[in-house]
């Protein structure tokens, strides 16, 4: 596989992507990953399969084969267990991961620390929930975090207070002297615990806390050291529309100069992917882009467009049956590869639908004329 300025993974449900994105996060920062459990007090004692359980999560040592350990990875092989050994720790990250289970880091709707969690939890969520737990510390005991200037653009602001939070302010609110995260109504001023949210939200503000994190507000348009983004299966629990808007978001991380991985479900991700690609090569303005979006067409967001257009763009499916991977970037709907064709399986469904709806209406008009 070849990563691009933004890479998206597509395939069925235990295929291998989170698996993947876990191994690159542990080739790409292997220093960091170590220095983060030796502060924690987890040894794995040099026992290669002990590390594997604390890293991707309980049982699942039996992802490696003794007999096949060379991994390659920037034109290089190396193989895992001696990269352990050899590499001493450092702090620092190079990649910021978002990971699916990111819901768990938001217990009673506040991140926790590291050592928290058991550890049998995959090291990718102990990390992400240990990173907003030391974002959430450089805010007040009480205040607003979702809508405030300066963080995220305006256009921004205003889409997702429409799409995912509508009527409702993001809050930092302290019951009985602990801090928690609150949704405000605007309107009555009542307040939402986390557990109350609905199921887009809780999912979403974790994501939202990573966005605030990775887009600086001012300065520099990268988070200093950071060069790679993970983002797992963005769109959980959203409507399509809110889907767009972190669509969105993503391109933005891209067009700052982030390289941005992400893996979906959602066939409206490859829509949008399949619109910048056409765009791009009919050589569209920027606004275009927007349109697809239903995006606000100021100077702030067709500079944003304009930026993503210029960024390369892969996409693969992962096949379970034939235990390989395959590039489908063009994401031809008429190629012979079914893979393609079939966006990964996310268009399937709509195109047999297509399919038979037409079949079963030319034989209705058919049996009419008759």
């Amino acid at each position: 596989m070849e990563f691009s300025d933004l890479t998206v993974l597509v395939g069925p449900q235990a295929t291998g992507k989170s698996i993947l994105v876990q191994l690159l996060k542990l080739l790409v920062d292997t220093a960091h990953i170590k220095y983060e459990f030796r502060r924690a007090g987890v040894d794995w004692e040099d026992n290669f399969e002990l590390f594997l359980e604390v890293y991707f999560g309980e049982g699942m040592k039996s992802l490696w084969d003794s007999g096949k350990t060379k991994v390659g990875f920037n034109e290089a092989e190396t193989r895992l267990p001696e990269r352990l050994q050899s590499t001493k720790p450092r702090k620092g990250e190079s990649m910021f991961f978002i990971p699916a289970q990111r819901v768990l880091a938001m217990r009673d709707g506040w991140p926790q620390a590291f050592g928290y969690y058991d550890p049998g939890v995959p090291f990718t969520v102990r990390e992400f929930s240990e990173e907003l737990r030391l974002l959430m510390a450089g805010f007040g005991t009480e205040g607003t975090l979702f809508p405030v200037p300066r963080r995220l653009k305006d256009e921004f602001r205003e889409l997702l207070q429409k799409h995912v939070f509508p009527g409702f302010d993001l809050k930092v609110d302290t019951q009985r002297a602990q801090k928690r995260l609150v949704l405000s109504s605007v309107a009555s001023g009542s307040v939402l615990p986390f557990m109350v949210w609905s199921a887009g939200q809780r999912e979403f503000v974790p994501l939202l806390l990573g966005l605030y994190w990775l887009l600086t507000p001012a300065g520099a348009s990268r988070r200093r050291g950071l060069e790679w983004v993970v983002v797992e299966e963005l769109e959980m629990g959203l409507h399509p529309r809110a889907i767009a808007v972190v669509v969105l978001l993503l391109f933005e991380l891209v067009a700052r100069g982030y390289r941005v991985c992400v893996s979906t479900h959602s066939p409206q991700v490859l829509d949008a992917l399949w619109a910048l690609k056409h765009l791009r090569e009919a050589g569209a303005r920027p606004q275009a882009l927007l349109e697809v979006f239903d995006a606000p067409i100021t100077v702030p967001m067709i500079k944003l467009a304009a930026g993503v257009m210029k960024k390369s763009v892969r996409v693969y499916y992962f096949d379970r049956d034939r235990g390989a991977t395959d590039d489908i970037s063009s994401l031809d709907p008429s190629s012979d590869e079914a893979a393609e064709a079939g966006w990964g399986g996310l268009s399937e469904f709509s195109g047999r639908a297509n399919e038979e709806v037409a079949r079963a209406v030319a034989n209705a008009d058919r049996e009419g004329r008759q």
